[in-house]
């Protein structure tokens, strides 16, 4: 008998600080959400800002070197083509108005959801209008990195 009340005190003691952890980290998960969140929406502003001016070394440091951008009348754009329309002017942005944004973070991932009322261009055509876009991200060497973008005109 003294053996058996001898191991659930062990079990108990080797079992009780992994319990008392779980609560710990789910707190530290929540607390960390809305800075994240906030952080995440702020890339995102300072992304246009980026393409409105032209700024690729900005867009460069927001955007992974595997990102890969759906839209604009069903194109696929790499960073490199990206940069590249950026640079040249092809690709214009001269208004943008965020709506609504949401961000859902899933340990080093998180995706954005927003809409938009912009004036732009794409190679030379008039792409102004009303969108809704989703921006995914990765957390890499601890800064947040754009991998994958989808954009589809709303009207």
């Amino acid at each position: 008998m003294k053996t058996l009340l001898g191991a659930i005190a062990l079990l108990c003691m080797s079992v009780g600080p992994v319990f008392a952890q779980a609560p710990k980290t789910a707190r530290a998960t929540r607390a960390e959400g809305p800075s994240v969140s906030a952080a995440l929406q702020q890339l995102e502003h300072e992304w246009v800002d980026a393409a409105k001016d032209g700024n690729t070394q900005r867009l460069n440091a927001v955007l992974a070197d595997d990102w890969v951008g759906l839209g604009f009348g069903a194109t696929k754009l790499t960073k490199q083509g990206y940069l590249a329309g950026v640079k040249s002017h092809r690709n214009a942005l001269s208004s943008f108005e965020f709506g609504p944004m949401d961000v859902k973070v899933l340990g080093d991932v998180a995706v954005v959801q927003g809409s938009d009322v912009e004036k732009s261009s794409y190679n030379g055509k008039d792409t102004s209008g009303k969108y809704l876009w989703m921006d995914v991200f990765v957390k890499r060497g601890g800064r947040w990195l754009a991998v994958r973008s989808q954009t589809g005109k709303a009207d």
